[in-house]
């Protein structure tokens, strides 16, 4: 293989697994990191596979990586991604560590791809979204560009997947039965920090501070797939049809229409964003609803990192 060297940190887990899918697809030359007790196992890499090497900071100090792709926890984030980046790679970082942190481009490259160049001009860093607000915004943002948006509400139906490998396996040997709806996020007043997440880094993407946005969430029993009910009021009026036609156009989104509708078993496998049952919003004025699925693990996470590290990787050679 040539050209850039990829590491994925975090390799092992439920979104790193997928990175190394979409990475061998695209024949980069990719090294795995995890923790030490997964040090030395072999993961799928294309035909091939690919042995685990231990994430320590001597390891991601090297100098030998272009690009890591960190998949880990928040803590381990602030740990090792300063680490890899002083050594001189760039580092995209998967988790909430540099997502609200002034000065550090939060990039979903069909919205604000821009962003992530000026991450070149600093440390390398750049943060990859929460999995809801990645779907979110590619909907919202071809929308706003030609009718402005005055405030949004969103409810999340959210897979296990999005708490890692360990909530798919217990939901796997869990009786039917016992399925539930749940709000297992750290609580901040009457939010959780989902929704307080969400509408940060969807005013911070969008770039509209001032966005009137509420969000309610909540992890349902799905493996694979996010769900989200969005309501949106417009500055003007938008009718179903108009937005129907702006987001058929719109970058990694697929449109469903009647009797197709959106569903987490439909995205799961699927790189783009499913939205559908698009309608006029009788509680509000110039308002819509609609709904869309997208699957967590690879628009909502993996894919969209890869995409940043495209631009990034681009960005260096044109320079």
């Amino acid at each position: 293989m040539s050209g850039p060297r990829i590491g994925v940190v975090g390799a092992t887990g439920a979104v790193g697994t997928i990175t190394l899918e979409l990475l061998a697809e695209r024949g980069y030359d990719v090294r795995a990191f995890a923790s030490a007790r997964s040090a030395g196992s072999r993961l799928p890499f294309g035909d091939d596979e690919i042995v685990v090497e231990e994430a320590t900071p001597e390891a991601l100090s090297a100098g030998d990586v272009d690009l890591f792709l960190f998949s880990v926890g928040t803590g381990a984030s602030r740990e090792l991604v300063p680490i890899a980046s002083a050594a001189g790679a760039i580092c995209i970082d998967k988790s909430s560590a540099y997502r609200l942190v002034d000065g550090y481009p939060l990039v979903v490259p069909e919205v604000n791809a821009h962003r992530a160049l000026e991450a070149l001009e600093r440390d390398r860093i750049v943060a990859n979204p929460n999995c809801c607000t990645i779907p979110l915004t590619c909907v919202l943002k071809p929308l706003h560009d030609v009718v402005p948006l005055k405030r949004v509400h969103v409810a999340t139906y959210q897979s296990v997947s999005g708490a890692g490998a360990q909530r798919m396996e217990q939901l796997r040997a869990e009786p039917s039965a016992d399925h539930n709806l749940v709000m297992d996020w750290s609580w901040e007043g009457d939010e959780s920090d989902e929704e307080s997440k969400l509408r940060a880094e969807t005013r911070k993407i969008l770039e509209l501070p001032d966005l009137a946005i509420s969000a309610t969430c909540v992890r349902v029993p799905v493996l694979v797939g996010h769900s989200e009910a969005i309501w949106v009021e417009f500055e003007e009026p938008l009718s179903p049809g108009d937005a129907t036609a702006i987001l058929t156009d719109a970058p990694s989104v697929r449109v469903l229409r009647i009797p197709e509708v959106p569903t987490p078993k439909d995205a799961a496998g699927g790189d783009e964003v499913l939205v559908g049952r698009i309608r006029k919003d009788e509680g509000s004025v110039n308002g819509l609803a609609l709904f869309l699925s997208c699957d967590n693990l690879r628009k909502g996470a993996a894919l969209n990192a890869i995409q940043i590290a495209d631009v990034l990787l681009a960005g260096v050679a044109a320079a």
